[in-house]
């Protein structure tokens, strides 16, 4: 069983040694980043480009190397009053067939923090609370324009729509995936990738779901349901003690390209899409009197780096790496970015540009492989859950069935390591995604770091007694 990890406790730091960070964005990522620089002891100011802070969506799945973090941030007493510990999580064909599941709670025991299930609003909103409790000022109406580093590149000024100029030590763009900050750095528009689905987005009321009998398991015994099937899949989970249903349907996006990327959804279409579905998601969907819906996105890879070279202005969670939901890990990586990113600017002592800029390099060495690989295991979940009846999908099934049974039968079956459909399974992405650490991987890229600047500035310094041997030489021909 794994120890629960400690609390972070907030370093004290002289006035002059404290970096004055801003952070564009109030999102999940941006108060995870107000909390854990706030924690490394410096001074966090969050701009928030709407009238007020508040956060819009239904429910969100914490993993437990989310809730980790969240847990070394001090919050699981008062996060625990808001989640939903699901008892394990089933993979279902469209039909109904049980294809595979997990025991989330025996994955709780390995990884030692839970699967949380959120309303995220409830989540944002402790997140918001905690920043504000450890120092964080917060101002609404302040939608950034442009950011400009200084010529000695110690700082940086974003500056407003109204025209007002806020200048920092540190600017940090967490504004989602329609980044205006990404623009910025990258000095050109870029919009986000289409990848071809739709989610609607759905929370039911739970009281007429408890008077169907068929139904009425769903809320009694808390799971994560998901049903897989040609070109489209479900999911839906309990949120709020029990009161809330929330769903989600991926399904092919037909949202005209040239369109917003939310709009209100036709119920009767929706329901159509899954007529001939397990019987009980026409019933959950018939209690359904209105939704919306929203194409699903990505950001690929960000080149050439993060970061301004000045190491004055960086880009954190959705801006970076936008993902599909279908590793549920979008949040979960902006978590992580938060706080690998706080870890880093806890080792800074001074108000110094080489000590900021080792930080910066230190948290996109630990950060861009990783995002990279959880984008791409998402794409790849779009594939396996939205296969049709056929080969692909037997074979699909047949894994499922195996990795049932363990690695070794697996193994035995000619299934390798990592090709388990079932992503959070140790035999899937579960070795790695669930298991991560931040502090342990943090210490380790630092110490590389500091130990490749001390070899160059060796490098350098035996170069420039070669070259004092040469002009000396030269001086006496």
């Amino acid at each position: 069983m794994a120890s629960p990890p400690k609390i972070r406790q907030k370093i004290e730091r002289k006035e002059e040694d404290r970096l004055n960070t801003l952070i564009i964005g109030a999102g999940l990522g941006g108060l995870g980043a107000a909390i854990s620089i706030l924690l490394a002891g410096h001074k966090v100011q969050v701009l928030e480009s709407a009238p007020q802070i508040g956060e819009i969506g239904a429910g969100i799945q914490c993993l437990p190397n989310s809730s980790r973090i969240l847990f070394s941030w001090g919050m699981e007493e008062i996060l625990s009053a808001h989640a939903t510990r699901p008892r394990r999580c089933n993979m279902l064909s469209w039909k109904g067939k049980h294809l595979a599941h997990m025991d989330f709670h025996d994955y709780q025991q390995e990884c030692g923090t839970p699967f949380w299930d959120f309303h995220r609003a409830n989540l944002h909103k402790c997140l918001l609370d905690r920043a504000v409790e450890l120092g964080a000022e917060v101002r609404v109406n302040a939608r950034v324009q442009n950011v400009i580093v200084s010529q000695d590149e110690a700082a940086a000024t974003a500056i407003l729509v109204t025209g007002d100029k806020l200048t920092a030590d540190l600017i940090i763009g967490a504004d989602g995936i329609n980044s205006r900050c990404r623009e910025i750095l990258l000095g050109h528009p870029e919009a986000p990738l289409e990848t071809g689905d739709l989610a609607y987005r759905l929370l039911l009321s739970t009281s007429a779901m408890l008077q169907d009998p068929e139904l009425a398991p769903l809320v009694t015994d808390p799971q994560v349901n998901y049903w897989v099937g040609p070109s489209a899949h479900a999911v839906n989970y309990v949120l709020r003690g029990g009161k809330l249903f929330n769903m989600v349907l991926l399904v092919p996006d037909d949202i005209p390209p040239d369109g917003p990327s939310t709009l209100a959804g036709n119920v009767d279409e929706m329901r159509a899409l899954f007529a001939d579905w397990d019987p009980r998601i026409p019933k959950l969907l018939a209690l359904c009197e209105s939704v919306h819906k929203w194409r699903l996105c990505i950001r690929p890879a960000l080149e050439p780096s993060w970061s301004h070279p000045s190491g004055a202005f960086t880009l954190l969670g959705d801006a970076v790496h936008a993902t599909l939901p279908y590793l549920a890990s979008g949040a979960g990586m902006s978590l992580e970015d938060a706080e690998v990113l706080g870890l880093c600017l806890a080792r800074v002592e001074r108000k110094e540009v080489a000590g900021k800029r080792r930080a910066l390099r230190v948290y996109e060495e630990c950060r861009r492989t990783r995002t990279e690989r959880v984008v791409e295991a998402g794409n790849r979940q779009q594939t396996l859950y939205h296969l049709h009846d056929g080969e692909e999908q037997q074979r699909r099934d047949v894994a499922y069935a195996a990795f049932q049974q363990g690695g070794k039968r697996a193994r035995e079956m000619g299934f390798e390591e990592g090709d388990d459909p079932f992503p959070w399974r140790w035999g899937g992405c579960g070795e790695w995604l669930l298991r991560y650490r931040c502090e342990p991987h943090v210490e380790g890229v630092w110490a590389k770091a500091v130990a490749g600047e001390e070899e160059r500035a060796g490098e350098s310094k035996g170069d420039g007694k070669a070259m004092k041997g040469v002009v000396s030489e030269r001086a006496n021909l």
